[in-house]
């Protein structure tokens, strides 16, 4: 069986669902959507990707072809021909468009910018792949709650319960986009939690976590400083943790000492020079010697590339809505391997 996905909203997160789905052998994109002729079409045609209007309106669907692309159509007309499809629009559209995948009949998957109550359900692979097993639709939650999730989850597992305290230190923008802010402040996100800490128990509701967050002037990554408090008898070490997570995928664990990577923009630099398409970084960054476990204390930082982490999470939500794989091991692995050889690595 091959998935036919359709992506709406080909931008930042869009243009990268799209070239993950491409990679994998048992799917396929039937097509992508703009809102109008942008540079985000020229990308969809050199990828060889179907060009759709976002909207049914003719006179918006007859101004592509006005500017030299061809459209096929509306979103109606892509959704026909879909069996599931990757919202990827801007954050808060998400309600008014489940509207129009639940009437097409077609499957959906929402990211995180919109609430765990639209979609009713939550996703990432480690924390709850099985509950998402032939759902109609569900959330990739944000690229902070997957980073959170990727080694909190392994921790509640060997350990039965656990309570965290967390703060997001978050990057002010995307790197393209020059329309946010700060620029020469530190903003605190004045709510606590904030959702990140809720968010993670969309998906693994026996975690206690609370959260807060402050946004930085740069457009790298995030960084999570994070203290977790073990029960009795969790029976680990500071190297017990790093080979727990050293056995669980889309984690990377390196000595910022023995390495030199010691900054953000160093994890960055690391990611392109091991040439990662858009030098995107899926896997959560640890620094051992950032972690230490004191007595039932963990202590760690780790770092979150935002633009990318819930890439390859998008297509095991894929598969797990359409049950193709009841094992979200096997399709961490599929997806991540298809990545690695559709990218060259």
């Amino acid at each position: 069986m091959t998935i036919k996905v359709a992506i709406n909203g080909y931008g930042t997160i869009g243009k990268r669902v799209a070239d993950a789905v491409d990679a994998q052998d048992d799917m396929e994109i039937i097509g992508v959507t703009k809102t109008r002729p942008a540079f985000g079409c020229d990308l969809a045609v050199r990828k060889g990707y179907p060009l759709y209007c976002t909207f049914d309106d003719e006179e918006r669907i007859a101004a592509f072809a006005k500017a030299g692309y061809t459209c096929h159509g509306g979103l109606s007309d892509l959704l026909a021909v879909a069996d599931v499809v990757v919202d990827c629009s801007p954050g808060k559209v998400g309600a008014a468009n489940k509207e129009v995948y639940v009437a097409a009949g077609v499957k959906y998957i929402f990211q995180g910018g919109e609430k765990h109550a639209m979609a009713e359900m939550s996703y990432t692979s480690s924390a709850n792949h099985a509950e998402n097993l032939n759902a109609q639709g569900t959330r990739v939650v944000s690229c902070n709650t997957t980073g959170l999730s990727r080694t909190l989850v392994p921790l509640y597992e060997h350990c039965g319960s656990l309570k965290v305290e967390c703060t997001m230190i978050r990057r002010a923008a995307d790197p393209g986009d020059s329309a946010k802010g700060p620029i020469n402040a530190i903003k605190p996100v004045l709510k606590v939690p904030s959702h990140h800490g809720p968010d993670v128990m969309t998906v693994k509701p026996e975690i206690d976590i609370n959260s807060m967050a402050v946004a930085v002037p740069t457009t790298l990554m995030h960084c999570h400083s994070i203290v977790a408090t073990l029960p009795d008898g969790h029976g680990l070490t500071t190297q017990g943790v790093l080979d727990l997570w050293s056995s669980h995928p889309r984690i990377i664990i390196m000595s910022g000492a023995q390495t030199g990577i010691t900054t953000t923009a160093e994890v960055m630099e690391y990611a392109r020079d091991i040439g990662r398409k858009w030098g995107d970084l899926h896997e959560i960054f640890v620094w051992e010697d950032g972690v230490k476990l004191d007595g039932n204390t963990l202590y760690y930082f780790q770092a979150i590339h935002q633009e990318s982490d819930v890439i390859p999470e998008n297509v095991d939500a894929i598969r797990a809505l359409m049950g193709t794989e009841e094992d979200w091991r096997a399709s961490v692995e599929k997806t991540d391997a298809a990545i690695s050889a559709y990218n060259g690595l």
